[in-house]
Parts: structure tokens; sequence; C-alpha cells
């Protein structure tokens, strides 16, 4: 069954002209991207309110010769920031990536729920019903110009952020109640200490909650550190149970798009070919 495997831009090359981005993506045969803008194109200036229709048209007709589909828009963002000057400024360049996103045809336009910390350090704060209203009063008005744009928004949950569990993702969704409010899914990000063991529960929930919302995935696999912390391991090489999660989506999100995180040139190939083995075989 066909797989639509794809990869972040900025782990394919290092930041550099457009063109060069285009040519590796077609080299690698590489169809389906989360791209960054200033994280993965130098030769343009991205800056906040250099938006216009001619340049997106520009970005969109590199990717359309490129045969190359963005998937995700990123703009990572910290909206619980309390800093409250950086945190309308991200606000502002989130919204300015909404209007890039209806341009160049992306699926969504992505961010995780942040931090309550300026220097986005892991905070006992970040867990408080504080936090998780600073988050509403954040996306209330990015989701209110994404519903005007005719524009997704994929929000992604990470255990050491403000959406840390199903529940709270659920909760979010209940709250912000809006169709152009989707999920990202990075399975080994709702992974923690306490409970990486029951890793197959854990995704469980999050289907049986809000499976209908999931429309993205995120790849990659996990080990424990010295400290026992969840941390980064690459494609097949951790602890990671691909086959339960696979056959989650086999049921319940057949041909969604999966984005493989911290890949590379050397192995992609590879890890598409590994990945795509396991999802026949769940």
């Amino acid at each position: 069954m066909y797989m639509g495997f794809g990869m972040r831009c900025h782990d394919l090359v290092a930041k550099g002209k457009i063109d060069d981005l285009m040519t590796k993506l077609q080299e690698n045969k590489i169809e389906c991207v989360q791209l960054a803008l200033k994280k993965s194109i130098a030769d343009v200036d991205f800056s906040v309110g250099n938006y216009s229709g001619g340049l997106a048209h520009f970005v969109d007709k590199k990717l359309k010769d490129a045969g190359v589909h963005v998937s995700v828009l990123g703009c990572y963002i910290n909206p619980t920031n309390p800093n409250e000057e950086k945190r309308q400024a991200e606000m502002t360049r989130f919204i300015e990536h909404l209007r890039y996103a209806k341009s160049i045809g992306a699926d969504m336009v992505g961010t995780e729920t942040g931090r309550l910390d300026e220097d986005f350090n892991i905070v006992p704060g970040t867990y408080t019903e504080t936090c998780y209203q600073r988050l509403l009063k954040t996306m209330r008005p990015l989701v209110d110009a994404a519903e005007k744009l005719g524009v997704i928004i994929g929000v992604e949950g990470v255990a050491t952020h403000t959406l840390y569990s199903p529940e709270m993702m659920q909760r979010f969704l209940d709250d912000i109640d809006s169709p152009n409010v989707e999920v990202i899914l990075d399975a080994v990000n709702l992974l923690d200490r306490n409970n990486y063991k029951e890793q197959e529960a854990v995704f469980d929930k999050a289907f049986k909650l809000y499976g209908d919302r999931i429309t993205v995935a995120h790849i990659k696999d996990f080990k424990i550190d010295e400290n026992g912390d969840v941390a980064f391991e690459q494609v097949g090489e951790g602890l990671l149970n691909y086959k339960h999660l696979f056959k989650l989506f086999k049921q319940y999100k057949p041909y969604i798009t999966m984005l493989i995180e911290n890949s590379n040139e050397a192995r992609y190939a590879s890890d598409c070919e590994y990945l795509q083995k396991i999802y026949d075989e769940a």
C-alpha cells in the first residue's frame, strides 16, 4: 500500500538557495515536505511584513516545478511566551504564514503549544491552568484568521509543552471548537519517563479521543538517556513500537502523510524502505 513519506527540508540540506533545495528534493524523490521558510531558504527574505502575492507565487512556482507539495508549513512559535511583546510578534509572524500557506497550497501551518518560559525551558508553570488559558488567548485570534483565509492550523502535542497529554489535546480541540484546527501526531513526543513503557496505551488513547482530527504524522524513534528521560533516536534504532502505531494509521488514517524527522540524504531512502516494510506487515 502506498505511503506518503516525506521529510523536513532543513533536515535534508543546510539553509541555502531555494533552487539548490528544490534540486536536492528532486534528486531524493521527496514529494512531501515540512517547510520552514527561514530555516531552509537563504536567498529570499521572509521577514515579517515582506509577504506579497508575488513573493508567494514565486515560491509556489519553484515548488510546483520541482513536484513538491508542502504538507506542513512550519511556523513553530511559543504561544504561551510570558513576554507579551515576543508573544504578539510571534502571532503576527504566524498569521503571515497563514497567508503564505493559502498561496502555496500547503495543507496546514504547524506549531507546537509552547512553554511558560521566555527561553523555552522546561518549567512547572507550563502544566498549569494559567498556561493553558494563555494558549487559548493566543490561539483564538490565530484560528479566527485561519477560518477567514480558509487555511488549516496543525497543532502538535508534546509531553513537556502546554498540551502535554492526549486529554489536554482533546480539551483544547473542544475549547477552540474549529474545523480549521487539526492535529500533527508525533507519537514519540507524547512519551516521557513516566509513560513510555505504556506507549501503546498512550497512542490508543490519542486515536480514541481525537483520531478523526489527526491529519499529518511526524515519525522518529526514541531511547532512554542516562537520566531516564525520553530522547531522540533515528528510525528503527530505538524503542518505538512502529507496528502498533502503523496498525492505527492503517485502520483510521489510510494514506496519511508521514514526515520523517532528523533523517538525512544518506539514510532517507533506507528509512522509507524500513518503514514501508513494517507498514505493509502491520
